[in-house]
């Protein structure tokens, strides 16, 4: 085991030096260049509601025109994940040639079909193309409702498109599509009537497709396209300047670390004169008024129940506090560009595969600290305690989405493929980092001797309760990122490019010094009212973030988003409880490690008998 500890060490700036370069190159994007009159291909990719984002169902399912044989394209693990599902089209598409309304297919559609389109269009149903990475988006189709006496209820299909394509020397920097001046061809009831370019006969309605392309010049050079895309607007656009929340948060935290210091400054330095004035005269009257943390000092460092469970928290939510962090610092690097689907996708699964031997590392060291001696049982658990409840959110989900036929229903190859990376990598590096951990730890440096005996905990106020505790502690964070939280549902949850990182690095901060600082406040009430459970006590205060955060989702579904259905609410409130165990479990850790410091520092600075 010794050697082991020795090689993986040694070897640990080698492969993180070997991985950096590995997702460099799966992430980045890379300009692709056309000649005149080269043909640049058109992706199909998916179609769905508007109002449910990750209720997405191939384009192909609708009747529409298609290849005899369909070709999917290859694509990325982010792409799979994100729900793409790209196929070759029918549009024919030469670099900067004008195309004047082509024809695309005729179709003979049954009446079957026609319902199909008409539910499509009546549920706003809009399609996804892909050119050059650069997503296209449109409606279906056109739906009016006016009147209430009589009562208008309009559906019509969109049969022509025009695709206004923008480029910069022999780069495609942009592309969208319209239907300005076209006029949609209606669905009635029973097939329509004949209007333009339909045709109706036996109950089955005939429909020509076709489309125009032009191209215009851009001043923009390809490597600044995205902020083509950022400014396009076919979904609504909601995400204003982040300064508010920004002044919101960094005015609490001044508050809080005020708060703290006031706390260590002052009532520590009076604690400090007292109990080392009074320290010869005995400690009978110790016991008067709320400063009682020394009487404590005998039982504060006395270990707590459940090590294993305890150790598995500190250890996941170390994985996840490193998960973050890389995920912000690859984005501040422009690694997760918008053309590039998935990006981070991808980038999540790699980095909590390789995460893995931080949470093993951090769990098993301080399992063996506080003297625990399942150690084996201990990585089992570590290992298992997040992705345990991530495998069997994500099989209901899926079997939803495979039920209803969405592309968020992952294929058998993905599956395998994440189910690998776990067995492969997450696993052993878990097993490792255990291992590693177990032999480098120490001995657990606790500044007091503990008895044998625990001391009798006096009776609680009700404001020091565990309840109130989570209440307060849980609260102040969330309060902390509550206004950037919406933007981060807007983006995950919705159809917003987030881009603006820094300020996400400097929110994730501030709610990890909110969290730190709080759980210092509260660990101190507790130890003045003479209790020493403080070691669960500390993660649960502001792990609570977690439900407060849940809490938000709830009102984010309802007040806050258009989404309904089985498909999309199960999705929702199933990842949604996922990440409110994450943010729990990451600063339930970060509270946990900041308590303990403090408490070690207060009885390093008394003078002991």
């Amino acid at each position: 085991l010794t050697v082991l500890s020795e090689s993986f060490s040694n070897s640990c700036c080698r492969t993180m030096g070997l991985h950096c370069v590995l997702i460099l190159c799966l992430f980045s994007g890379w300009a692709v260049g056309y000649k005149q009159g080269e043909n640049v291909t058109l992706y199909v990719n998916k179609v769905g509601p508007y109002h449910n984002p990750q209720e997405t169902y191939h384009y192909y399912t609708l009747p529409v025109c298609r290849p005899e044989k369909v070709h999917h394209k290859s694509l990325s693990l982010g792409e799979v994940l994100d729900g793409d599902r790209m196929a070759e089209s029918l549009y024919y598409i030469r670099f900067r040639e004008n195309v004047e309304k082509k024809t695309l297919c005729k179709l003979t559609l049954s009446e079957k079909q026609v319902d199909e389109l008409r539910e499509a269009i009546e549920e706003l149903f809009y399609f996804e193309f892909v050119l050059d990475d650069i997503p296209i988006w449109g409606f279906v189709g056109y739906i009016e409702e006016s009147g209430f006496l009589p009562h208008s209820h309009k559906v019509g299909l969109w049969t022509h498109l025009d695709f206004n394509i923008e480029y910069n020397g022999d780069s495609v920097i942009f592309a969208n599509v319209s239907v300005k001046d076209v006029k949609p061809v209606p669905l009635e009831e029973g097939a329509g009537a004949a209007v333009g370019v339909v045709g109706v006969g036996g109950g089955s309605l005939t429909v020509t497709h076709t489309y125009s392309v032009r191209w215009f010049e851009s001043p923009l050079p390809h490597a600044r396209r995205a902020e083509r895309l950022r400014d396009y607007s076919f979904f609504p656009k909601t995400l204003e300047i982040h300064w508010l929340s920004i002044i919101n948060s960094l005015v609490l935290v001044v508050l809080l670390l005020g708060f703290v210091i006031i706390i260590l400054m002052r009532v520590l330095k009076n604690d400090f004169a007292r109990y080392n004035v009074e320290e010869e005269g005995g400690c009978d009257d110790l016991d008067q008024g709320d400063n009682g943390w020394k009487i404590i000092h005998t039982d504060v460092f006395r270990f707590p129940p459940y090590k294993s469970l305890l150790c598995a928290v500190l250890g996941v939510g170390a994985q996840f506090l490193t998960l973050a962090t890389g995920i912000i610092f690859m984005a501040l690097l422009g690694m997760f560009n918008v053309h590039r689907h998935g990006a981070i996708n991808s980038a999540a699964i790699v980095l909590y595969a390789l995460t893995s031997c931080v949470s093993g590392y951090v769990s098993c060291s301080f399992y063996t600290q506080i003297n625990g001696q399942r150690w084996v049982w201990n990585i089992i658990l570590t290992s298992s305690l997040f992705s345990a409840p991530l495998f069997l959110t994500w099989s209901v989900v899926n079997s939803i989405h495979w039920w209803s036929g969405s592309t968020q229903a992952l294929p058998a190859t993905t599956v395998l493929l994440i189910l690998g990376a776990w067995v492969l990598v997450g696993f052993p590096l878990t097993v490792i980092g255990g291992i590693v951990g177990k032999n480098r730890a120490g001995s657990f440096q606790a500044p007091c001797r503990t008895r044998n005996i625990a001391r009798q905990i006096p009776t609680q106020p009700w404001y020091k309760h565990t309840a109130v505790h989570m209440a307060i502690g849980g609260f102040l964070p969330f309060s902390a990122i509550s206004v950037e939280l919406y933007y981060i549902f807007a983006t995950v949850w919705g159809r917003e490019h987030y881009t603006l990182y820094g300020i996400l690095l400097c929110v994730f901060a501030i709610l990890l010094s909110v969290g730190a600082c709080i759980s210092v406040a509260l660990t101190y009430f507790l130890l003045s009212g003479e209790d020493h459970r403080w070691w669960w006590r500390s993660v649960l205060s502001t792990g609570s973030t977690g439900l407060f955060i849940f809490v938000y989702s709830v009102f984010y579904y309802r007040n806050r988003s258009s989404m309904s259905g089985l498909v999309q609410s199960t999705e929702f409130f199933g990842y949604s409880l996922l990440t409110a165990m994450v943010f729990s479990l990451m600063l339930g850790s970060v509270s946990f490690w900041a308590s303990l410091a403090f408490i070690r520092y207060i009885y390093r600075s008394l003078k002991m008998d």
